[in-house]
């Protein structure tokens, strides 16, 4: 199921970023870009405010961002999304936790899910994905000896 992700709203909900960071729309796109590795699902986020001169999509993978111009809001863009997606926003999900957007999606009959649940999902994928690349078997100091000595004699 593809999502509809509000990214500044999901933005304060992840620990690790924050609305103050210059490059917190790069940031968040690697975590949803972390957090699709290994499926086949696609992301829509969507951000208000683009700056002057940036692309107004852009494709990072499976994550499509769109830079929403001052002017309208990412809140306009995705009700207007919803919109034109039609009967086929059944089979999308909608991340927000602002009241208007979460309202268009269920009228719309797009599933719902909170920024603060969403985050926590992403958070369990990052560590799961932490975890694995923390695998690498450690040497006991017999073993590094046993390693040395080897390396030692090849040297003569």
């Amino acid at each position: 199921m593809p999502y509809i992700i509000d990214g500044h709203n999901l933005i304060p909900k992840i620990r690790s970023l924050s609305l103050k960071d210059i490059d917190d729309e790069i940031q968040l796109i690697e975590h949803l870009r972390s957090f699709l590795r290994g499926s086949s699902k696609k992301i829509e986020v969507y951000f208000d405010n683009a700056p002057p001169g940036s692309a107004r999509v852009q494709n990072h993978g499976r994550v499509t961002a769109h830079f929403v111009r001052q002017g309208r809001t990412a809140d306009d863009a995705i009700r207007a999304r919803l919109t034109a997606l039609g009967r086929s926003a059944q089979t999308w999900t909608v991340v927000s936790s602002d009241r208007e957007v979460l309202a268009a999606a269920r009228e719309a009959r797009a599933k719902v899910l909170r920024s603060e649940a969403f985050a926590k999902q992403l958070s369990l994928t990052s560590t799961d994905q932490k975890d694995d690349q923390n695998t690498e078997p450690q040497l006991s100091a017999q073993e590094v000896d046993e390693w040395l000595r080897l390396f030692d004699q090849r040297k003569r």
